[in-house]
């Protein structure tokens, strides 16, 4: 072959060869990701996954997409919107929330890993068979929020002891209202209060709930822990602070947007963990040899500048017991 001829045949490698290697480099994977809620109120959250996705590795642009699906409240949307994800080719689903999991798991039917967060005892929600030994596609973490209903009723009847009748804010439609209720009920009346069950599935009903214990003299609430009021957290604190009464919710935003505490699991502790789960099933590993991750942290805020304008002393051993007092 000639010089001249070897130079070019040279040169035209040395153009083909950035095409050539894109060609056999594996496709960049894409995490689906299945939320019941609307992005805007999730935004710390959010930042929290992508962190546990940074420890195994993966960074959002880089070496992984994300692909999102949010049902804004809408729990009736969930299954169309797993059932898009796997159209999008994803290799893995995130599910935050009850609702979302299980559509994740009736979507996937073993074919896809999916990664969730649950609020429940996954076990016996039916979204695995074993904590130690998940199902062939399932895994991730178990936090505690419907487990601390409980709890939060103690914490408010610590601050208004004399109150007999507690009001109890539920989202009907909810796939685990109904043990919810099962439980507060129970725990109300080893405490000798009378259980009153309010209904809310949006913001226009969240003002319907407060005018019906405005009408019947109920003395305090405990909001439950659900998506619905993880995603209007910040409205439901702002109008309980218009209204004279306590109100206990799950989620640190509430307590910071007037309402007069809150009690439950450190969400951004769980999104993170979540990130790391699926980082090591991209490496390889299965989902079926991940056991199921306790997520234990808990978050208590109390708004003192909210106990001052209803006339409530807080007791020295909640405020001892407080990760955050505001005021």
């Amino acid at each position: 072959m000639k010089r001249r001829e070897m130079i070019k045949l040279l040169g035209s490698l040395a153009l083909a060869w950035p095409l050539m290697a894109r060609a056999q480099q594996p496709p960049i994977p894409v995490i689906g990701f299945l939320h019941a809620g609307s992005p805007e109120p999730n935004v710390d959250l959010m930042t929290a996954f992508r962190q546990g996705l940074a420890e195994a590795g993966y960074v959002e642009g880089k070496n992984v997409t994300l692909e999102f699906r949010w049902a804004d409240g809408q729990y009736g949307r969930l299954s169309e919107l797993a059932i898009d994800l796997l159209r999008h080719k994803v290799a893995i689903i995130a599910a935050f929330g009850n609702a979302a999991s299980r559509a994740a798991k009736a979507a996937t039917a073993t074919i896809i890993p999916v990664v969730f967060a649950s609020s429940s005892d996954p076990v016996a929600i039916g979204l695995v068979t074993s904590l130690n030994r998940p199902d062939a596609n399932m895994t991730g973490v178990s936090f505690l929020n419907q487990e601390l209903e409980w709890t939060r009723l103690e914490r408010l009847m610590e601050v208004v002891p004399h109150v007999t009748t507690i009001a109890f804010l539920v989202n009907p439609d909810s796939p685990t209202t109904a043990t919810k209720l099962r439980d507060m009920q129970s725990a109300a009346r080893m405490l000798g209060r009378q259980l009153h069950v309010l209904n809310a599935r949006s913001e226009r009903e969240f003002e319907i709930a407060f005018a019906t214990i405005d009408q019947q003299r109920i003395g305090a609430m405990v909001v439950a822990s659900d998506n619905v009021f993880l995603n209007k957290s910040t409205h439901l604190g702002q109008v309980s602070a218009h209204h004279d009464i306590p109100v206990i919710g799950a989620y640190r935003d509430f307590a910071r947007a007037g309402g007069l505490m809150s009690y439950g699991t450190d969400l951004a502790d769980a999104y993170r963990q979540v990130g790391v789960c699926i980082g090591s099933i991209l490496q390889g590993d299965s989902p079926a040899d991940l056991p199921v991750r306790e997520c234990t942290k808990v978050d208590f805020v109390i708004n003192l500048k909210t106990a001052n304008a209803l006339g409530l002393k807080i007791p020295p051993t909640l405020l001892a017991l407080a990760g955050e007092v505001i005021g």
